[in-house]
């Protein structure tokens, strides 16, 4: 007799969450007699939301669409929570899938424990173990993993982390990261950007520098620092040529047109889509960013990272060679950049390190895994290690 199809509830609201559980949530469409697979967006980001589901070819079974301008983090979680509530009144879910660190994963773990209904979360066990940085997303995070039953923690260090906060082995899952296998997905060797004048970059005879930049907590000095830092690095290297995709967030926007805006080798772009992003950074020669994700999809195409941050909750590159903590301070940064320009040994040293995050197969081992908490198979898969 067939067993009745259980439904699982993908929630997310931001770009990178729709990268990371694209694949997820298109492994789980390939059990259809065993899953009945619900997308459930925010709309907390929206462009740039809508392209990764369009790359994935997905459509969303709810959105609620709640992004408005200048978006405060109370009016984020209160709006997706209250749409939320009446989804779940009516879906009457058996598992709820939530990724990473934003308003909308804590809201969406939250909502199921409300209601009662088991949450699953995915990129569980990352921590950089300071409450306020990346703001809000380390307590987020916290707050995710302490309401979810199915912790899907990338790393052994992930599991480390949540081991000695006290949670269940039993609980806890070494998948991979699934935005390896995202990007793995999305990456193509002949690839024509959708941002023209991404086309015309002489990726052969320049040296490109990817750079993004958004942390709320780098808002301000920090910010005007890292900007400075960049301008100087364009200044000082005639054969560089930096791209840099600028938030929308109107403090970006301003910091960056004040500092970075006329340079002819400083190419300020509006967001790009995934796809873009995704094979500029293979393009690239390395990445100064502020980024949580970029780490990892970096990690992936062997792309040297500064990270522009003092703390990172993945350790997990910095110490495999591939990501150095560089901070806001503009010499460090300059410094770091030049050693990474003019010091041919150090750089490969950074591009050749082993990306530790995935092996393309985290999202068939995550629904391996819901498969064998619903007793749908017998074995759990083989962790990544």
């Amino acid at each position: 007799m067939q067993t009745a199809r259980r439904k699982v509830m993908v929630v997310f609201g931001t770009r990178p969450e729709a990268s990371k559980m694209c694949p997820v949530i298109k492994e789980l469409q390939t059990y259809t007699n065993y899953f009945d697979t619900k997308i459930v967006v925010t709309g907390q980001h929206r462009e740039q939301l809508d392209q990764v589901l369009e790359v994935f070819d997905l459509q969303p079974d709810y959105d609620l669409n709640i992004m408005k301008a200048n978006q405060s983090l109370a009016y984020v979680t209160s709006a997706a929570l209250e749409g939320l509530d009446g989804i779940l009144d009516k879906e009457k879910a058996d598992l709820i899938l939530v990724h990473g660190d934003t308003q909308t994963a804590m809201v969406g773990a939250m909502a199921g424990f409300f209601h009662k209904i088991p949450v699953g979360h995915v990129e569980a066990g990352l921590r950089s173990h300071d409450k306020y940085s990346p703001w809000p997303e380390e307590m987020n995070r916290k707050i995710v993993d302490t309401v979810s039953d199915l912790l899907f923690a990338p790393t052994s260090l992930g599991k480390t982390n949540l081991l000695h906060e006290g949670y269940q082995e039993e609980q806890i899952f070494i998948t991979g990261q699934t935005a390896v296998d995202a990007a793995l997905q999305t990456h193509k060797e002949e690839y024509v950007f959708k941002e023209s004048k991404l086309n015309a970059v002489d990726f052969n005879h320049s040296t490109v520098i990817t750079v993004t930049a958004h942390r709320r907590e780098n808002y301000g000095e920090p910010m005007e620092q890292m900007f400075q830092a960049i301008r100087q690095i364009a200044d000082s290297h005639e054969r560089v040529q930096i791209v840099y995709p600028v938030h929308k967030s109107p403090v970006v926007q301003e910091h960056a047109a004040s500092i970075l805006a006329g340079h002819d080798r400083i190419m300020l772009l509006d967001p790009l889509g995934y796809s873009d992003m995704i094979n500029l950074l293979s393009c690239s020669s390395f990445i100064l960013s502020d980024s949580g994700g970029l780490q990892e999809e970096a990690a992936v195409f062997n792309k040297p990272l500064l990270l522009m941050r003092d703390t990172t909750e993945r350790q997990e590159a910095v110490d495999a060679g591939g990501v150095v903590l560089a901070g806001t301070n503009k010499e460090v940064i300059v410094g770091l950049a030049n050693k990474l320009l003019l010091d041919e040994e150090f750089y490969q040293q950074m591009a050749s390190s082993k990306n530790p995050f995935g092996d393309g197969k985290a999202s068939q081992r995550i629904v391996q895994i819901i498969r064998h908490h619903f007793g749908l198979v017998d074995e759990l898969p083989e962790e990544f290690l």
